[in-house]
């Protein structure tokens, strides 16, 4: 069953906020939105990431594209459709990840590194895919990768890329960005969080022209 289509946001951005603790959840979500990043991402492995999910998505306005990366298996999709999360992001591609996702309508973006990857994720209907880890392969290896790739395939870059590296990315082909420890680490203030989130968000209108 194929997921639902990766949603127009004004920026290509996701927020991955790996070690957040849901007595921060709130406050950390609402900054990162506020400073123009609309989808958020809750690593699987940080301190009840389903408590937090639940409680950003309560916060923010149904524009919100809320959800969780690492997740692994089937039960993880089930827990996270019950927090009421719409995203879905993964290390790897998993059919069994990939169908659960399908039945909850949720937007997926399945980790890839290889064109034999990147197929299989489409052919499992993959709303987008996301490079990883994007500073490995390098933007040359994403552009040869994406010659082959149906036109309307919707690339993105996650670990190692920061608001640093958005222009020679685009011009491999990628149009979103996972941003994780250059944008939130675990002990880093709101005040923080929110100067870096607005320091890609200026990164990514100088690079795309503003929000879309």
């Amino acid at each position: 069953m194929t997921t639902a289509p990766f949603p127009k946001l004004g920026r290509g951005l996701v927020a991955i906020l790996r070690g957040l603790k849901p007595a921060e959840a709130v406050a950390v979500g609402q900054a990162v939105f506020e400073a123009g990043i609309e989808a958020i991402e809750v690593p699987l492995n940080s301190p009840e990431p389903f408590v937090s999910i639940a409680a950003i998505v309560k916060a923010l306005p149904k524009t919100a594209l809320v959800g969780a990366g690492t997740v692994l298996t089937a039960a993880d999709v089930d827990r996270l459709n019950e927090a009421g999360g719409r995203l879905l992001v993964s290390p790897s591609i998993d059919a069994e990840v990939m169908e659960r996702a399908g039945t909850h309508g949720m937007v997926t973006m399945p980790g890839v590194f290889t064109p034999t990857e990147a197929f299989l994720a489409l052919r499992l209907g993959a709303s987008a895919l996301k490079f990883f880890p994007a500073s490995v392969l390098g933007a040359g290896g994403i552009a040869a990768m994406r010659a082959v790739l149906p036109a309307d395939t919707l690339v993105g870059a996650v670990g190692g890329v920061s608001d640093k590296d958005f222009a020679g990315y685009k011009a491999a082909g990628v149009t979103v960005f996972g941003l994780g420890s250059s944008l939130f680490k675990p002990g880093m203030s709101v005040e923080e969080v929110a100067a870096r989130a607005r320091a890609a968000v200026i990164a990514w209108d100088a690079a795309f022209g503003g929000a879309q």
